[in-house]
């Protein structure tokens, strides 16, 4: 035990110089009965640690980017006053970089037969299950000069969620999905679509709209006007395989594809649409599944909460058997995937059909904006080169998405920053459009 700030204390009850001090601990109390006799009476006033009671309470969830206060109420059952240090360890990413010394340490005093307690402030930097480890307390006596040191394993679990950054779009989509909803006086027309009201033909309406018998009673031709319909099935599947983990700014792929699920499903939980998910590689990593209204987000955000993405190639014949049986009826189906060539022609591209077939397909896949910046290098040979390999990779991406669109798929290509607003308007265009 260090005795740094203790030595004119010391050199009072051993009557010897300060600069005597010096030397290691050992050697000093060998000098000195008196001094030795001191740290004894010392060590036993300090109060023990094994009886100390130690309980937790708190926050048990927070979203990523955000703080949680987790408190430890730590009981001095012993008949001395505890004078101790106390170190509350939760792992390295519960703190942002060089807080967790200045977090997770404590001084505190309690007398004997009272309680204190203590909040560690944690300001997680990545998603999923934080667990407490141990609490170390080094108790001391009222001299301060030697000290009991134990642990106590204290349970508490706290969830780090998605922090769903892409909330601030939702108003004004919300606005379009109420001018589509006919609680304005914009209406949509289109199959599969509720019927509404008649109204007057003007140029550019669908000629599929118009109404033959209402016209042949009217002055002019009259066309249907549709609300769109209710209560469609959409289904949301995270591709968590290896091209999920690239990161893609500060945040892995899948982080961003997450931010739009949730858009999404906000969105169209609105709109009184069903939203299921799946998160998927080579086997199902997470499934949400009929849900209420009022629960559909929470429970999204608690599954992604613990999702990673897994370094193995997604099994594409698994993950379209597992989404035939998820959604029996027509439904839409969002697959939040890469765009990368080889996985999308040698999996998913032979097994469209039987998606397509039944369902109505929407693709989604970030893009790096550093490969756009690529794009525009100039100036040296080294510039070139890399604005060669920029375009190269934006024209394999444009030609798997073509090949996507030719086989009956909706594809949103979009960076991280867009793609959660870019998804939503492509749900509220296939609902404009009587798709949905």
């Amino acid at each position: 035990m260090a005795f740094t700030g203790r030595a004119a204390l010391l050199a009072a009850l051993g009557s010897i110089p300060v600069g005597v001090l010096a030397p290691s601990w050992a050697g000093m109390l060998a000098v000195n009965a008196p001094i030795a006799l001191a740290c004894a009476v010392d060590y036993a006033l300090a109060a023990p640690v094994r009886t100390l009671q130690l309980a937790r309470s708190g926050d048990t969830s927070v979203r990523l980017g955000e703080s949680a206060d987790v408190h430890l109420t730590v009981t001095n059952l012993s008949p001395r006053t505890l004078r101790a240090r106390i170190r509350d360890a939760w792992p390295p990413s519960s703190w942002l970089p060089g807080t967790e010394v200045a977090g997770s340490r404590h001084a505190l005093t309690i007398p004997s037969g009272e309680r204190r307690r203590l909040t560690t402030r944690l300001r997680p930097t990545r998603r999923g299950d934080r667990q407490a480890a141990r609490v170390t307390i080094r108790s001391y006596g009222p001299l301060g000069l030697l000290a009991r040191q134990g642990h106590h394993t204290v349970p508490w679990t706290v969830r780090v969620l998605p922090p769903f950054a892409s909330r601030k779009h939702l108003p004004s989509r919300l606005a379009r999905l109420r001018e589509l909803d006919g609680r304005t006086s914009v209406l949509t027309r289109g199959e599969g679509t509720e019927f509404d009201s008649l109204r007057d033909y003007v140029p550019g309406d669908d000629t599929r709209s118009i109404d033959w018998r209402a016209t042949a009673r009217r002055p002019k031709v009259a066309v249907r006007t549709w609300r769109p319909e209710r209560d469609r099935h959409i289904l949301i599947c995270l591709d968590t395989g290896r091209t999920a983990a690239g990161r893609v700014g500060d945040a892995p792929r899948l982080d961003s594809a997450m931010d739009a699920a949730l858009l999404l499903t906000a969105l169209a939980t609105r709109a009184g649409d069903r939203v299921d998910l799946l998160a998927h590689d080579r086997r199902p990593r997470a499934q949400v599944q009929a849900r209420s209204a009022a629960d559909t987000l929470p429970a999204f955000v608690n599954a992604m909460a613990t999702l990673e993405p897994e370094l193995v190639e997604t099994d594409a014949r698994t993950l379209v058997s597992t989404i035939l049986r998820s959604a029996p009826r027509r439904s839409l189906v969002v697959l939040l995937t890469s765009l990368d060539a080889a996985p999308i022609e040698e999996g998913l591209l032979p097994l469209l059909p039987r998606l397509t077939q039944r369902h109505t397909v929407l693709l989604a896949s970030v893009s790096d904006p550093h490969v756009a910046e690529m794009t525009k290098s100039r100036g040296t040979v080294e510039a070139v080169y890399e604005a060669a390999a920029g375009t190269q990779s934006q024209a394999a991406r444009h030609r798997t998405a073509d090949q996507l669109t030719r086989h009956g798929v909706h594809v949103v290509d979009a960076t991280p920053d867009t793609l959660a607003p870019a998804l939503a308007d492509a749900y509220l265009a296939l609902k404009a459009a009587g798709r949905l």
